[in-house]
């Protein structure tokens, strides 16, 4: 159906009232010694949207595909079950950087022990392995560091989740061929695309397309704030982490 005039996106931000209530402060701020549920419950929907740049960071650590899947298994079953939630609230911090310490932390002790890890025991997550070894052998090759590799995984993880969070938006008001076609220019890609072209195509004058644009690549800045909001301990902190995952991604 033809568009004469730009859609309108509700707006949100994380406020800090809300704050206290996403899922890395949820985790960090759980009262007893293994966590709340919520806490778990969090910690797993966290470990769940952001577990591909741990896969990649064992891959990149020299260990082949099957043993990288048992590898990141193993890890989520130690985290969710071994009481490693205390631990993070005595570090604090970020997700991320808790993440990455805990991680290294847990593969020097496999390499210890040096027995196989085998799948099957304790709390299981539902992961994409082939998706996430498609993804891995289309990785370009580079001199990163595995650290590097993570970070820089980790910012385009938030970054898809804030565009598949856009995307789920506008298919709930119906919007979806509109996010279909505007989609390329949320990320600012969109530079060479004729909004000419895309307005005769979408029903709407040109105008209309640019502030439809405009609308959608701001809704997509709040919704990455809000998942960075997930990941760190303070609202103070949203800033700071995104100038520094745009670093990163600058690399």
């Amino acid at each position: 159906m033809p568009i004469s005039s730009p859609p309108s996106f509700c707006e949100s931000q994380a406020s800090p009232r809300s704050f206290a209530t996403t899922r890395w402060t949820l985790v960090l701020n759980s009262g007893d010694e293994r966590g709340t549920a919520r806490a778990e419950q969090a910690i797993e929907e966290l470990c769940r949207i952001y577990w591909y740049p741990i896969y990649v960071f064992i891959r990149r650590r020299g260990v082949q595909r099957d043993d990288a899947e048992d590898l990141t298994q193993a890890f989520f079953t130690r985290l969710l079950e071994k009481g490693t939630l205390a631990a993070a609230r005595r570090e604090r911090g970020r997700f991320r950087s808790f993440i990455l310490a805990t991680l290294k932390h847990f593969l020097a002790d496999e390499r210890d022990r040096r027995r196989a890890i085998k799948r099957g025991g304790g709390r299981v997550l539902s992961l994409e392995w082939e998706a996430a070894d498609v993804r891995y052998r289309i990785e370009p090759v580079d001199a990163m560091t595995p650290e590097k590799v993570f970070e820089r995984k980790w910012a385009l993880s938030l970054i898809e989740r804030a565009i598949e969070r856009l995307g789920e938006e506008c298919r709930a008001a119906g919007q979806e061929h509109l996010f279909a076609c505007l989609g390329p220019c949320i990320g600012g890609e969109g530079a060479a695309v004729s909004y000419a072209r895309l307005a005769e195509s979408l029903g709407m004058t040109e105008g209309a397309v640019k502030v439809t644009v405009h609308r959608l690549r701001k809704r997509y800045r709040q919704h990455l704030r809000e998942e960075i909001a997930h990941t760190v301990e303070r609202p103070d902190e949203i800033e700071e982490e995104l100038r520094y995952l745009k670093q990163i991604l600058d690399e």
